[in-house]
């Protein structure tokens, strides 16, 4: 994990280091700041990610949740009523439909990667039914960076964020509940053995994943006048890759969240960057891929030459 993360820290310092002798401008506080903002939610929902992996089960159901949370956020309060009921409205419905996941795996015994990819589809052919492809228009003035000024919106979309990631980080690190998340994915029968609730840890990630991908969806929502019914298209692969990237082990068990946060880092500037340096943004998902393949080949070789060394 270790040599993935100093890998990428070395991209991201080339990265930078081309940007500042090609394109200094790109360092100007107002492209840093919208860069922070527009990646703040999928920062969230990385957090929520990680967890799931770490658990040793996948997610790829968190854009059409994302997608589905953020017109439920925006029908409550065009209906009018306040944003912080609004808020608590849309993460309980993030947080039934995590559970539901949760529920699929633990209870049917359904694969984490059948049953969220089921829900993927289910809830995004949902949307687009009841929905017609019509966005959520005609929202009040208050909840639009919820009505604060935009710096001052801004300013509080990247302080929940922040404090949302930083209390996760925390618990994961210090709370016994974070370690039992370690101890599922390294090894559920260990796990089970050691009088550890296993299903209810599982079920509980993917609520948390839910919850957390409800909240992200709010806070991204505010920064608009109108609600996009296609929200959160390709926010899946966006988490997976920065949960991977940073360092955390897809099979599970082993990462953490300081990992997740450098490889939500390297993940948000790649596409600035493109722009600044003139070259076509499709280009961007293809260096996303490539570096989620080097992490993965890096942690495979890593690996075989632990075994060897023994």
């Amino acid at each position: 994990m270790k040599q993935r993360a100093t890998a990428i820290a070395i991209f991201w310092a080339l990265l930078l280091t081309t940007m500042a002798l090609r394109a200094p401008s790109f360092f100007e506080f107002g492209n840093l700041r919208d860069i922070a903002v527009t990646n703040a939610s999928a920062l969230i929902v990385a957090t929520g990610m990680t967890l799931v992996i770490i658990a040793g089960e996948i997610d790829v159901s968190v854009g059409s949740q994302f997608a589905v949370a953020s017109v439920i956020a925006g029908t409550l309060v065009k209906a009018g009523l306040p944003l912080p009921l609004t808020a608590l409205i849309t993460l309980f419905a993030g947080a039934c439909f995590g559970a539901l996941n949760g529920f699929l795996v633990t209870t049917l015994g359904v694969p984490s990667i059948v049953a969220t990819l089921a829900a993927m589809a289910f809830w995004r052919e949902l949307l687009r039914w009841i929905t017609q492809g019509a966005w959520v228009q005609g929202l009040p003035a208050s909840f639009q960076w919820m009505g604060l000024s935009q710096a001052h919106g801004e300013l509080a979309i990247l302080a929940a964020s922040a404090a949302l990631f930083g209390a996760f980080a925390w618990a994961m690190r210090h709370l016994h509940c974070g370690r039992a998340v370690y101890a599922v994915g390294s090894n559920r029968e260990s796990a089970r053995l050691a009088g550890l609730p296993v299903p209810l840890i599982t079920f509980s990630v993917f609520t948390l994943m839910g919850a957390l991908t409800a909240v992200a969806a709010v806070l991204d929502s505010v920064r608009f006048s109108q609600v996009q019914s296609s929200a959160g298209a390709g926010l899946e692969l966006k988490a997976i890759s920065a949960v991977v990237i940073g360092g955390t082990a897809i099979t599970g068990g082993t990462g953490g969240l300081w990992g997740t946060l450098l490889g939500a880092s390297v993940l948000a500037v790649i596409a600035p960057a493109l722009t600044f340096l003139g070259i076509n943004a499709f280009w961007e998902k293809a260096i996303q891929g490539g570096i989620i393949l080097g992490a993965i080949v890096l942690e495979r070789v890593s690996k075989r030459g632990g075994r060897r060394a023994r």
